[in-house]
């Protein structure tokens, strides 16, 4: 845990000083980004781990790098910046992500968001932290109370599953939604009580490998889209208080079925069409 939370934080300070000085950007696909910055990040906190635990596995996102995954004990999972986005446009709202992962489980997570200096940390069996205070999820039961988070994927223009529908169904049902556009940020606010739940598709490996513990040891509960226990390969992900999870489900299944038939009326439209060609 010192190391992780050395290594996360070591990273941290280097993106907030770059991002006052400068650094270039270029695409991974139509609207995803990626900077010098992370590269640099990620090759701070790899070797850093490596250098202190080398029989270990390593997952990180830039490099794509899988170092001994198959017959490793354990497996860091490294996002060097969730947030990339928010992080190229100077919005102070970006984290880095370091967790170890035994046997399919997290045994420890480090969340830093630079900005504001606040360290979230959480050990398998010994809690979650906001730097040296202990977290707990919020206690909202009633959804016309609760602020939900969410965000969307990186294939929004070209993929009909893409959070839209979510999204209008909970605006409806809640307080109010916020889409910060990380992650990891928002699943260990939801640990902190700052939201009380989040939803989100189509995720990868270091999006919530290291947060999802935060919830877990603040009391809070996580699934997949149907309820189902969470593995590092999960991409649908919901976090929440535990009371409100339930509803959360029930909601994004109402949206699936009702995908289904818009889906099926659609086919069978074409049907007709073709038919009638």
């Amino acid at each position: 845990m010192r190391l992780a939370q050395k290594a996360t934080i070591e990273a941290g300070d280097y993106l907030l000083r770059t991002q006052q000085k400068g650094f270039t950007v270029e695409l991974k696909g139509e609207i995803n980004l990626v900077t010098s910055a992370d590269q640099k990040a990620e090759a701070l906190v790899v070797s850093r781990l490596k250098k202190n635990f080398p029989e270990f596995g390593i997952l990180a996102e830039e490099a794509g790098e899988s170092v001994g995954l198959p017959g490793a004990p354990a497996v860091w999972v490294v996002d060097p910046l969730d947030g990339t986005t928010n992080f190229a446009h100077r919005l102070p709202v970006y984290a880095v992500s370091v967790a170890l992962w035994e046997k399919g489980k997290p045994v420890l997570g480090v969340v830093y968001h630079p900005a504001l200096r606040e360290l979230f940390w959480a050990v398998k069996g010994g809690g979650a932290f906001l730097n040296k205070k202990k977290l707990a999820v919020s206690r909202t039961f009633d959804p016309n109370a609760a602020l939900l988070a969410t965000g969307f994927p990186y294939d929004l223009r070209e993929s009909r599953e893409n959070n839209l529908d979510y999204f209008a169904a909970f605006a409806t049902r809640v307080r109010a939604i916020r889409r910060m556009g990380a992650a990891a940020l928002d699943i260990a606010w939801t640990a902190a009580g700052r939201f009380d739940g989040f939803w989100e598709l189509k995720l990868f490996p270091w999006d919530i490998a290291a947060a999802v513990l935060l919830v877990a040891e603040a009391g809070g509960k996580l699934s997949d889209f149907q309820g189902r226990p969470l593995g590092l390969g999960t991409q649908n992900v919901v976090a929440s208080n535990g009371r409100l999870h339930n509803f959360i489900l029930r909601v994004i299944e109402e949206c699936r079925q009702k995908g289904k038939t818009i889906v099926n009326r659609e086919q069978q439209m074409w049907k007709k069409k073709e038919v009638q060609t």
